[in-house]
């Protein structure tokens, strides 16, 4: 049975289904076991590529981190641009292979994503890179955007932006690094057992405290204690010696960038902190921002913003953008986990993504490319004179929902403008279970009160016990939190409610919606049935095998083999 803290056990379903593990070769070790998520642009090859592709983000994890910890982000950004991140070797789902302590030195993991990155760079394309880092990461980052000598690859010339999340500007001092050296001597064993004696208490341990602070939310305090846990010390040992430098005549040479790293940095960069860190203050990111400016940086936009009312054109894209440096410290409850803490992950997004698109290109906007994609129809809801002929709305539905078809960034009625403007006081959340990237653009819904989640699952095929469970847990989760958000903005209407979409608001979201007044509200399923089709008319749900599964489900028999 696998551990509750176990990485493959608890993998959300967007990496586990663009994950892959592969081995890779450098001029310092073989890797065999990585686990490399990739997932390209739906809609990359209708994109315009002159003169070169959107830009791939590339997320880099830090110390004792994963590629899980950027699950909010990368929900985020994988519709608007390809995305490829790296479970750094015995991180996360990756194999702890090699084990020689040189395998992972910073220079041997700097060249190692460089191999990697190019394996997926689309260099036919021209397509350039912008690197986001957390921590670490965001060092490991800067080390990759900097010209290197010898050059391993020509990939810093294709870097075009770096996002550092909670970065340092400068590594360790001489004596810190000795009693750091001297401290990694300690025998593993006699690590594992402090670790052990630091996370007593689960969630609620010194060990979470001190990265998300006393004050934070249960979902944070729980997050911290997974990724604390699953941070192998023999791992965590090895990366930290190979970051610290070695001192010759006062002068650091070799592990983190120092501040003269990040001063040569020649493209927009970005640095996002939070006041609440305690590993690197906020300071840091300030510190490492200081440093990257120069006297000709300057803070104009790459692209103005653009009216949606006017003719969709095509934002330019600089093979090299001109360079930017913007920093930002995020207020209470930001802390060093801010990346993955549910207070902050929406706002993080919305940073991120204003800065890509006002400082990269304004090709990396959603609106932009859904318009662009829409011009000729090709690219929208499958069927578009049914779908304009559903109900926007349901009436409400036990109390909880609202059903509801998928909104169109094109449509002059149901587009995320117009929606907050018509149902913002009412639907505070949207479920999205479609499988594809929406239509429209899900930050003019965050940016109008509105909070949108994805929540993936196929078409004309009912949901898995899986898929229902975890459904029924996010809408769990959904609802405590607009319990707390009711209180604190004061003026909510009464009836608020969570919306749930897939492409017309019928077969799948009914299943998901009756599952749930079935096993929370206290419904019988045939009066569930009949609630969601008086409130979803003309007929509720309408594929009769989803209605037979449903009937199965909670008829108190056991399917024959199960299911």
């Amino acid at each position: 049975m696998a551990s509750t803290y176990d990485a493959k056990a608890t993998d959300p379903a967007l990496l586990e289904r663009s994950s892959q593990i592969r081995s890779y070769t450098t001029s310092h070790a073989t890797y065999p076991g990585l686990r490399v998520f990739y997932r390209r642009h739906q809609q990359a090859d209708r994109l315009p590529k002159s003169p070169a592709a959107i830009p791939l983000l590339v997320f880099i994890h830090g110390l004792g981190g994963s590629i899980a910890q950027f699950h909010p982000l990368l929900s985020s950004l994988t519709p608007t641009a390809s995305c490829l991140a790296v479970d750094l070797p015995g991180c996360g789902v990756s194999e702890f292979a090699p084990q020689d302590w040189a395998a992972y030195s910073t220079d041997a993991l700097v060249e190692l994503l460089e191999v990697v990155i190019q394996d997926h760079r689309k260099v036919a394309d021209n397509q350039g890179v912008v690197l986001i880092g957390h921590s670490m990461g965001a060092s490991l980052a800067a080390l990759l955007a900097k010209p290197r000598i010898p050059p391993k690859t020509q990939l810093s010339k294709h870097v075009v932006g770096l996002v550092g999340i909670c970065p340092s500007a400068d590594p360790p001092t001489y004596e810190q690094t000795k009693l750091f050296r001297t401290l990694l001597w300690i025998p593993g064993f006699v690590f594992d057992l402090w670790r052990s004696w630091d996370r007593r208490g689960g969630p609620e341990s010194a060990s979470v405290l001190r990265f998300v602070g006393a004050d934070a939310d249960d979902e944070a305090k729980r997050l911290q204690d997974l990724y604390n846990n699953q941070s192998k010390t023999p791992v965590w040992r090895r990366m930290a010696w190979g970051a610290l430098p070695r001192y010759r005549n006062g002068v650091p040479e070799g592990g983190m960038p120092t501040k003269e790293t990040w001063a040569k940095l020649d493209i927009p960069v970005f640095l996002v902190g939070g006041v609440g860190d305690n590993v690197t203050p906020p300071k840091a990111p300030s510190a490492a921002a200081a440093a990257a400016e120069s006297p000709d940086s300057a803070n104009d936009p790459a692209t103005p913003p653009e009216d949606p009312q006017q003719p969709v054109e095509i934002p330019p894209l600089d093979i090299r953008p001109k360079k930017v440096v913007e920093h930002v410290i995020l207020p209470r409850p930001a802390t060093h986990a801010l990346l993955y803490t549910p207070a902050t992950t929406r706002v993080l997004a919305g940073l991120v993504s204003d800065f890509l698109v006002n400082h990269v290109t304004g090709r990396l906007a959603l609106g932009w490319q859904l318009r662009f994609l829409s011009r000729d129809g090709k690219w929208d809801v499958k069927n578009l004179e049914k779908w304009q002929k559903v109900a926007p709305v349901s009436d409400p539905i036990g109390g909880v929902f609202r059903a509801m078809k998928t909104l169109r960034e094109v449509d002059e009625k149901h587009n995320p403008r117009a929606f907050v403007k018509d149902w913002g006081k009412v639907i505070k959340d949207i479920i999205d279970i479609s499988h594809d990237n929406p239509v429209y653009d899900p930050q003019g819904l965050e940016r109008g009160g509105t909070r949108y989640h994805k929540f993936p699952t196929v078409s004309k095929v009912p949901p898995t016990d899986a898929e229902i469970a975890g459904f029924i847990a996010l809408v769990d989760k959904i609802r405590a939190d607009q319990e707390k958000r009711a209180k604190l903005e004061g003026d909510w209407e009464e009836g608020y409610a969570v919306g749930v979409h897939c492409h017309y608001g019928f077969n799948r979201t009914g299943f998901f919606i009756v599952c749930y007044l079935v096993e929370r509200c206290g419904y019988k399923v045939r009066d569930a049935l009949e609630h969601f089709a008086q409130a979803r008319p003309p007929s509720g749900i309408k594929h009769a095998h989803f209605s037979d599964r449903l009937y199965v489900r909670y008829s108190g028999l056991k399917e024959v083999g199960g299911r």
